[in-house]
C-alpha cells in the first residue's frame, strides 16, 4: 500500500485516489490489450496446445484473470463472489500454496469453458477490480501492479505459444491478418563493433517502487574489463556457422548442448524451413523468405554458446549486460531492448540477500532458480514499457520457442 507521511487525512485520501485512478487506467489498458491480441482468433485457434511447454491462448486469458481473483479479490473483498469456484483449480498454473492444478500438458482438453465463457469470466473480474480500485485506502498497489506485469508476461507468452502452434500446421497460417511487407530491401548489417567497459564495482538490481522480487536486493558486482557487441548476430552470420559445419563439430558445444543437439537432431534455428533450395522463416506473418540481414532468432542457449565459441568470442554475463544497458553507451546499441531476448552465460539464481515474498506470491520467481539461464532485453512481443534494464527473464538452455537472439561479448 502507498504510504505518505506528514499530510492531512484529506490530502492523503486525495493522493491515494489520484494514484488509484492512474492504476485503474493502466489496469483497463493492459486488460484490453489481452483482448485485442485474441480478437481476430477463432475458438479453435485459442484452444491450440502443440507441446507441453505451451498453453492455449484461452488459458492465458483465463489464468491472468485467476491471478487477480485469487491474490486480490478473494482475500481482500468480502462481498466478492467467484465467477466459478472450479476455475480456482482449472487455471492455477503452479501455485502449490493455493491448491491443486489441472495438469499443464492437458490444457488443450479444456473445451469447456469455451472462449465466450472465458471472456465473461474476464468481464466479471474486471468489474470487481474496478470497484476495488475506486476504494482509496484499501488498494494494495504493489499486488495490482504485479498482476498487470504478470498479464504482460502472458501477453508475450501467448504470442510465442501461438507461433509454435501455428508452425505445426503445414499451411503455415499467419497470425497477423495483414502480413508485413517483405524485407527484401533492408540494408545489410554493418560489421559488429565492440563497445568497451572498464573494470570496476557496479551496482546491480533494482528496488524501484515496482520490481520483481528476483531483481532485488541491490548489490555490488566486481567486473573485469569487457566489451559488448553493438548489435545482435544476423541470420547471414549464423548461416555461415551452419555452412562451416557448426552443428556437426562437438568442439564448440557444451557437453549437455552436444547431447541435446544429437538427441533432437537440431541442425537449424527453429522456424527455418528449406524449400526448393530456398531458406524461409516462419513468423507471425506466415512463411517468408529468410531476411539475411535481420537478427537470428529462436536460438537455444546451447546454440548461442556454440556460435559464440565458433566465432572465438563468448556470451555476456547478466552483470555485464546490465552495466551496458544502464550506461550512456546503451544508445549505441539500438537493438538492446525490445528486439529479442538475449542469452547470457549466467545461471538463474538468487541475488545475494534475496528473500522470497511470504505466501503463495513467493512462488512467483524463487522456486525456478535451478537449471535455467538468464536472458535480458525483452523482445518485439513484449508490451511497450514492460521490459527494463534490470528485468531478469529465464528459460531452460534447450528452449528455442521463446523469441531469443545472440549478443556477443569478449574479455579485454
Amino acid at each position: 500500500m502507498l504510504i505518505i507521511k506528514n499530510q492531512s487525512a484529506d490530502d492523503l485520501d486525495t493522493q491515494l485516489l489520484t494514484s488509484n485512478v492512474a492504476l485503474l487506467q493502466k489496469y483497463l489498458k493492459v486488460r484490453q490489450h489481452s483482448e485485442d491480441l485474441t480478437a481476430h482468433l477463432s475458438g479453435e485457434d485459442c484452444n491450440l496446445q502443440a507441446a507441453d511447454f505451451t498453453s492455449p491462448a484461452k488459458w492465458h486469458l483465463a489464468h491472468t484473470s485467476w491471478f487477480f481473483e485469487t491474490f486480490i479479490l478473494i482475500p481482500s473483498v468480502q462481498t466478492y463472489l467467484p465467477f466459478n469456484p472450479r476455475f480456482q483449480y482449472l487455471f492455477n498454473s503452479y501455485y502449490q500454496a493455493v491448491g491443486e492444478q489441472y495438469p499443464r500438458p492437458k490444457r488443450h482438453l479444456l473445451a469447456r469453458p469455451d472462449l465466450l465463457e472465458v471472456k465473461q469470466y474476464r468481464q466479471h473480474v474486471n468489474r470487481a477490480m474496478q470497484d476495488y480500485l475506486q476504494q482509496p485506502e484499501s488498494v494494495n498497489q504493489y499486488l495490482v501492479e504485479l498482476g498487470l506485469q504478470h498479464e504482460q508476461q502472458h501477453q508475450e507468452l501467448l504470442l510465442m505459444d501461438l507461433l509454435y502452434c501455428f508452425f505445426q500446421n503445414p499451411l503455415f497460417p499467419a497470425y497477423y491478418p495483414s502480413p508485413a511487407p517483405l524485407s527484401e530491401v533492408s540494408p545489410a548489417a554493418s560489421a559488429i563493433s565492440f563497445l568497451p567497459f572498464a573494470a570496476g564495482i557496479y551496482p546491480m538490481g533494482s528496488e524501484t517502487p515496482f520490481h520483481f522480487d528476483n531483481e532485488s536486493p541491490v548489490h555490488d558486482a566486481l567486473l573485469q574489463p569487457f566489451a559488448l557487441a553493438d548489435r545482435l548476430v544476423s541470420n547471414d552470420e549464423y548461416l555461415k556457422f551452419i555452412q562451416a559445419g557448426g552443428y556437426q563439430n562437438s568442439e564448440y558445444w557444451l557437453s549437455d548442448g552436444w547431447a541435446w543437439r544429437n538427441s533432437s537432431q537440431t541442425c537449424l534455428p527453429l522456424y527455418w524451413v528449406q524449400q526448393d533450395e530456398v531458406m524461409y522463416q516462419f513468423s507471425l506473418h506466415g512463411l517468408r523468405p529468410l531476411n539475411l540481414n535481420a537478427p537470428v532468432r529462436h536460438i537455444s542457449f546451447y546454440e548461442a554458446y556454440a556460435y559464440a565459441a565458433w566465432a572465438g568470442l563468448r556470451l555476456p554475463t547478466e552483470q555485464e549486460w546490465e552495466v551496458a544497458a544502464t550506461s550512456p553507451q546503451a544508445q549505441r546499441m539500438p537493438d538492446l531492448m525490445n528486439c529479442q531476448w538475449q542469452w547470457t552465460q549466467s545461471p538463474y539464481q538468487a541475488y545475494p540477500g534475496f528473500t522470497p515474498s511470504h505466501g503463495a506470491i513467493g512462488e512467483y520467481n524463487g522456486k525456478f532458480m535451478c537449471n535455467q539461464m538468464v536472458l535480458r532485453g525483452g523482445c518485439e512481443f513484449s508490451p511497450l514499457g514492460h521490459a527494463r534494464p534490470h528485468y531478469r527473464n529465464f528459460f531452460y538452455p534447450h528452449d528455442q520457442w521463446p523469441l531469443t537472439g545472440i549478443r556477443l561479448a569478449k574479455t579485454l
